[in-house]
C-alpha cells in the first residue's frame, strides 16, 4: 500500500481493509479496495473502479462517523451511527441503514433528501471530471490504470452493470435476509428457485409468482456469468444468498448443489475476507419438508448458514388478518424446530420474522412473547428474533417502547427488521 499525492489528491491502491466482519462502533472497511481523498471528501472504490462508499470530513457533513455505501445492484445506503448504543439495541449492529426508498422509518428522516448527501453526490461528479483532467504524465502505472478504471466505470456505465447483475439473476433481489447484516449486506445473489409458497396478503416484496425451483443448468450458468460480473473485485466477497423467497423448499439436493459449486466456482476459498457465509430464507411449510440430512449436510459445508423463517404471529386472527395460511399449532411446531435446530447445528442458525403494526389484534404481540418468553427455559443465543414493521406502526415512540419492553422480555436476541433489496 502506498500512498501518491497528485494534483491535490490522495491516492491509496490496494488499501487493506480488515479480512472479517467485525462489529466496531466506529467507522470499518473490509477487504481490499483504493481510496481517493479531496480536501472534504474520502472515496473510496473497489477492485473494479467502481464507487463504493463516500465520507465527508469536517463542516459540511452531518456526522463524522457516518457515511454513503454503494451496493452492487446501484442502491446507496445511508450508514447513520444512531447513537450508537441506541442503533445496536434496536437493530444489533452499530450503524443504521437508511435508504433512499421506503423502508426501516422508524428510524427517522430520509438522510437523502439533506443538502449535506447531495452536496457528495456532487462531489464525486466533480472528482471524475477532474480525474479526467489530470495530466498522467510520469504517474505510476497502477495510478494510472486505477484512474482509468474509475473513470471507464461512470454514471451510466454504473447503471448498465446493475441491469446486468439483475439479468443474470433473473430481476431485481427485492429483499435481502436480514441476517445479512452480519456482512454488511456485501452478497453475491444466486437465485435457485423463483417465487414463494404463499404470496400473503400482507407482502410488499412478494414477486406474486408460485413456487418453481431452477435447474442446475441454470444455476451453472449464472454462477460463471456472477464469476464474470464480479471479476477483479470477487476477493471482497465470501458469501452467497440462495434467493428468492423461499430456497429452502428447493430441497437438499439442489441447495447443496448450489452451495458447493459457488463455493468452488466463484473461489470464495480464496476470499481477503474470511469465514465465508450462506444465507437463504425458508418457510414453515419448506421447514418442515426438510429432512434432517439438509441440516447435517449445511454444517459440513465450507459455510455458516443463516435461514430466515417467517413466521409472522401465533395469533389466529393475526394470522387470518394478514392472510398467512398458517395455523398457531403450525408457528408454535415450526418455532420448536428452529429452537431444536440451532441447539443441534453449530454451523447453522435459524432467525424468525415477526410483524410490527398498528393495526394489529391486540393478541398479537402475546401470541409471540408466549413463544419466546414462556416456552424457554432461559436466554438462547441462537434463533434471533426479527420484527418487520408494516406501513402502519403508529407513534414511533410508541414502537420504540413497546420493543424495548418485549426485548427485555424476551429469551432470544431481538431486532428490527431493516429490509433492504439489491
Amino acid at each position: 500500500m502506498k500512498n501518491y499525492l497528485i494534483d491535490g489528491l490522495t491516492i491509496t491502491c490496494e488499501k487493506q481493509g480488515a479480512d472479517k466482519y467485525i462489529k466496531i462502533s466506529y467507522p470499518f472497511r473490509f477487504g481490499i479496495y483504493y481510496e481517493i481523498k479531496s480536501d472534504n471528501y474520502t472515496f473510496q472504490f473497489n477492485l473494479n473502479g467502481e464507487i463504493k462508499t463516500i465520507q465527508g470530513r469536517g463542516e459540511g457533513w452531518l456526522d463524522a462517523s457516518e457515511w454513503l455505501k454503494r451496493n452492487a445492484g446501484n442502491d446507496w445506503t445511508y450508514f447513520a451511527a444512531g447513537g450508537y448504543t441506541g442503533a445496536y439495541d434496536f437493530t444489533g449492529e452499530y450503524y443504521v441503514p437508511c435508504l433512499p426508498y421506503e423502508s426501516n422509518g422508524i428510524f427517522g428522516h430520509n438522510r437523502f433528501t439533506s443538502p449535506e448527501v447531495t452536496h457528495a453526490f456532487e462531489a464525486w461528479h466533480q472528482l471524475i471530471d477532474r480525474l479526467h483532467e489530470i495530466d498522467t504524465a510520469g504517474t505510476p502505472h497502477e495510478v494510472n490504470n486505477f484512474i482509468n478504471r474509475v473513470l471507464s466505470m461512470g454514471t451510466e456505465k454504473l447503471e448498465e452493470r446493475a441491469k446486468e447483475l439483475h439479468d443474470i439473476i433473473g430481476g431485481r433481489v427485492s429483499v435481502l435476509p436480514p441476517d445479512t447484516r452480519h456482512v454488511e449486506y456485501d452478497v453475491i445473489p444466486l437465485t435457485i428457485a423463483d417465487g414463494c409458497l404463499y404470496n400473503c396478503g400482507f407482502c410488499r416484496v412478494k414477486t406474486g409468482n408460485g413456487f418453481k425451483r431452477r435447474k442446475k443448468e441454470d444455476i451453472l450458468d449464472q454462477i460463471h456469468r456472477l464469476k464474470r460480473f464480479y471479476d477483479q473485485d470477487i476477493i471482497n466477497y465470501n458469501s452467497v444468498f440462495l434467493c428468492q423467497h423461499d430456497a429452502l423448499f428447493a430441497g437438499t439436493e439442489l441447495i447443496e448443489f448450489a452451495a458447493r459449486q459457488s463455493y468452488e466456482i466463484l473461489e470464495l476459498k480464496n476470499s481477503v475476507i474470511k469465514n465465508p457465509k450462506l444465507f437463504l430464507f425458508g418457510s414453515v411449510d419448506s421447514m418442515f419438508q426438510a429432512d434432517a440430512s439438509l441440516f447435517k449436510i449445511l454444517n459440513r459445508l465450507p459455510f455458516e448458514t443463516f435461514i430466515n423463517i417467517g413466521l409472522e404471529s401465533a395469533d389466529p386472527k393475526t394470522l387470518s388478518q394478514i392472510e398467512k395460511p398458517l395455523t398457531r399449532e403450525k408457528v408454535t411446531r415450526a418455532f420448536k424446530q428452529m429452537m431444536s435446530i440451532n441447539k443441534k447445528y453449530n454451523k447453522v442458525e435459524i432467525s424468525a420474522n415477526f410483524l410490527y403494526g398498528a393495526d394489529l389484534p391486540e393478541t398479537h404481540m402475546p401470541s409471540i412473547l408466549d413463544l419466546t418468553r414462556n416456552q424457554l427455559d432461559h436466554f438462547y443465543s441462537k434463533g434471533t428474533i426479527y420484527f418487520s414493521p408494516l406501513e402502519n406502526i403508529g407513534s414511533i415512540q410508541e414502537v420504540k417502547n413497546k420493543f424495548t419492553e418485549f426485548k427485555t422480555l424476551c429469551r432470544l436476541p431481538v431486532y428490527i427488521y431493516l429490509i433492504q433489496r439489491l
